[in-house]
């Protein structure tokens, strides 16, 4: 069970803008042979909530940017920015990516995106990404 703990940790933490991959987990849990639904399920809803956390901190946390503290230097946010306002809301389906996925989920909030599209769409890119680890991973494991 702790297995479940580890994967949402690392699948959530991946989401933030803190540095972090959760992809060496979820190919460990495979070849461990855990049931592949609930590993995609348990990594998708960490990494949805993780980005939730980024939308939230963009809405509320914007008034601080020009603290030296704060993650997101001007050129990440206006890259972000000019991604999200190029593609619009269709955008957050690549919130999976690596780079720019964690900062445009940021930018949502900033923009403030109503939560109900946001959690859709980052859900269905997220689920779709972990997909392909869970496929390629089953498949790299058949070579061996």
């Amino acid at each position: 069970m702790w297995s479940y703990g580890v994967l949402f940790a690392s699948s959530f933490i991946a989401a933030t803008l803190l540095p972090m991959y959760s992809e060496a987990v979820l190919f460990e849990l495979v070849r461990q042979g855990h049931p592949l639904a609930w590993l995609l399920l348990v990594a998708t809803l960490g990494n949805t909530l993780g980005a939730l956390l980024n939308w939230a901190l963009g809405r509320y946390l914007l008034r601080f940017q020009d603290r030296r503290w704060f993650y997101l230097k001007p050129d990440k946010m206006a890259g972000a920015q000019r991604w999200f306002n190029r593609f619009g809301y269709w955008s957050l389906l690549f919130a999976w990516l690596p780079i720019v996925g964690d900062p445009l989920t940021f930018v949502a909030g900033v923009m403030r995106v109503r939560l109900v599209p946001f959690l859709v769409l980052v859900t269905l890119g997220k689920a779709a990404r972990y997909i392909v680890v869970v496929v390629l991973s089953v498949q790299s494991l058949n070579w061996f």
